[in-house]
């Protein structure tokens, strides 16, 4: 039960789809320009810099909260378990965040609200994240490789540091997290199986952070 609770709470907070409702106060379906994600890399190349950083931030806020409200709820009542139940947490804001019911299943791709994950979750997980992520991006400009690189990263670090002891947690527990990381890894491959077609065939987009693109030019991308 405890788990199905942690779902629905995430899942809640993932419904709040920051680049749709950024997207709607500025007269446009974000889902509607550039590559149709509902997400921060297509928000930036639409609407520029400034709309991308504030849907990052807004996408990794409700992942955050969401694993906070779960730890508020039941580091006390279950502290042999907690870890896992914030993974369930931030599964189930990812989930929304992808697949929000009220926009017919057509969200994100689950990415900022993965790095509110790795932020809320552990501080072991960071600075592998942080050096992942922006030293695959400030190389390459690819936002789809610094992104899949997180996710390979944080999936092995999560179970080093669970067969440490990290999470003081049962190795049953401990597998039951790992698979839920793991299915969460395979869904964002998943997602992201045009990028990593294009990375391969040398004709993914990059992204700079200093000017907005042309919306036309990334239809490319759908």
């Amino acid at each position: 039960m405890e788990r199905i609770i942690c779902l629905a709470i995430g899942y809640v907070f993932g419904l709040f789809q920051t680049a749709y409702i950024y997207g709607r106060l500025h007269g446009i379906d974000i889902r509607n320009y550039g590559s149709g994600n509902a997400g921060t890399t297509n928000t930036m190349r639409v609407l520029g810099t400034k709309a991308g950083l504030l849907v990052l931030l807004g996408d990794i806020l409700k992942c955050i909260l969401a694993i906070v409200v779960t730890n508020l709820l039941f580091r006390d009542s279950h502290p042999n378990m907690v870890y896992l139940l914030k993974m369930y947490a931030a599964a189930g804001a990812i989930l929304g965040h992808n697949f929000p019911f009220y926009l017919k299943f057509k969200g994100g791709k689950g990415i900022a609200a993965t790095a509110g994950l790795i932020l809320a979750f552990h501080p072991y997980l960071i600075p592998v994240g942080v050096v992942l992520f922006f030293g695959a991006f400030f190389i390459t400009h690819y936002v789809s490789l610094g992104s899949l690189l997180v996710y390979a990263g944080f999936l092995i670090e999560l179970i080093l540091l669970g067969q440490n002891g990290v999470f003081g947690m049962s190795q049953p527990l401990l597998i039951e997290m790992y698979v839920v990381a793991g299915l969460l890894t395979i869904m964002a491959y998943y997602k992201h199986r045009e990028n990593i077609k294009r990375l391969l065939s040398g004709t993914e987009r990059k992204t700079y952070l200093t000017h907005k693109s042309d919306a036309s030019k990334d239809q490319e991308n759908k």
